[in-house]
């Protein structure tokens, strides 16, 4: 007969959380996630459970001093501290706002800064932009230095970043070393694959630009989303 395994009670909670998420877990059980172990003669979620029952009103545990918190049995002066700074980095996460990195006017100034970044460099940069609805930069990232093509270029890999940051918008710029942005075949056909990708997952590409060492394509300004 097979024997069965014993799982460690402080363990449930982060089961529970794999399986069913966050915002499943009773108070007593997220703390006790924060709490790792518990102290002799209680498990984690029996001291859990009494740190509750001295605070049942979040805002009063909040509130609690350091003195306060180590009145509790089982909650020694590194554990009120701990917990201290849990509820603090917590208060500083609740006030915390979306970073940005400018808005987006219009394609020619996008491209007028991508082209005095990029004008020198010798291989090509995949760059996207990730927006929100106002058109303000949330996120960018380089998702790829290289010979550019569309096996590399995956749509997937860009819209994974948007999905990441909630996005409602992206654009998408690479360079030409060569100085020359005017679209190839590949760019077209990548452009085309990257829209379809975006109607499906309700994330609109906005733009695709191309820059060279002093110019710049928009493959929307050429009418290509009307193709």
């Amino acid at each position: 007969m097979e024997k069965k395994t014993m799982v460690p009670e402080s363990s449930l909670p982060r089961e529970r959380l794999l399986e069913f998420g966050e915002k499943a877990l009773s108070n007593q059980e997220l703390l006790a996630i924060l709490l790792r172990t518990g102290s002799k003669p209680y498990n984690v979620l029996e001291l859990a459970g009494m740190i509750l029952s001295e605070f049942p009103n979040l805002y009063e545990l909040k509130s609690a001093n350091l003195n306060e918190l180590q009145q509790i049995r089982g909650v020694g002066k590194i554990r009120a501290i701990e917990l201290k700074a849990m509820m603090e980095l917590g208060a500083r996460i609740q006030q915390a706002n979306q970073q940005k990195y400018g808005k987006v006017q219009s394609s020619f100034g996008l491209a007028q800064q991508l082209i005095e970044e990029l004008k020198d460099s010798h291989q090509e940069h995949l760059i996207c932009l990730y927006l929100n609805t106002k058109n303000e930069i949330i996120h960018r990232k380089t998702l790829f230095i290289g010979s550019l093509n569309q096996s590399i270029a995956h749509p997937r890999e860009i819209y994974r970043e948007a999905v990441r940051c909630s996005a409602a918008r992206i654009i998408c710029s690479h360079n030409h070393p060569s100085g020359t942005p005017a679209a190839s075949v590949n760019d077209r056909l990548f452009t085309k694959r990257l829209k379809e990708c975006g109607e499906m997952m309700g994330i609109e590409l906005l733009d695709h630009l191309i820059v060279g060492s002093d110019g710049y394509v928009s493959l929307r300004e050429e009418g290509f989303w009307e193709q």
